[in-house]
């Protein structure tokens, strides 16, 4: 009998962790409206302006990341060469977020819809 509730136990917590571990890897759902620039220079190429340099950038090592319009933060991008056909064009990347390691794991990029009215 105490083997059994030992074991029931023993089962219980690995269970319990295992689903610990489970929630503490999920991803977001998320779209960010942003610039794709390089992982170098930032904010700074996060315009129309800065895609040369952020190609550049590329070239020499640097990895494409997504700054956001809204508050400027940088998110990394799994898909490098969907990315790199959006620079220098302000973009809405849909995808799942690792916010460890604030990765979006790319399911579409698109155009920016202008938000201009009049």
């Amino acid at each position: 009998m105490r083997k059994t509730i030992l074991s029931t136990i023993g089962t219980l917590a690995l269970v319990a962790f295992a689903g610990s571990l489970a929630l503490a890897g999920e991803a977001a759902k998320v779209s960010v409206n942003g610039w794709i620039t390089d992982s170098y220079c930032g904010a700074k190429n996060a315009s129309a302006e800065g895609k040369a340099c952020a190609l550049k950038c590329v070239e020499k090592g640097a990895k494409l990341v997504l700054v956001s319009s809204a508050d400027k933060k940088t998110f990394s991008l799994d898909n490098q060469e969907k990315a790199k056909e959006h620079v220098g064009v302000e973009v809405k990347v849909t995808g799942t977020l690792d916010e460890a390691s604030q990765t979006i794991k790319v399911e579409s990029i698109e155009p920016a819809k202008s938000e201009k009215k009049g």
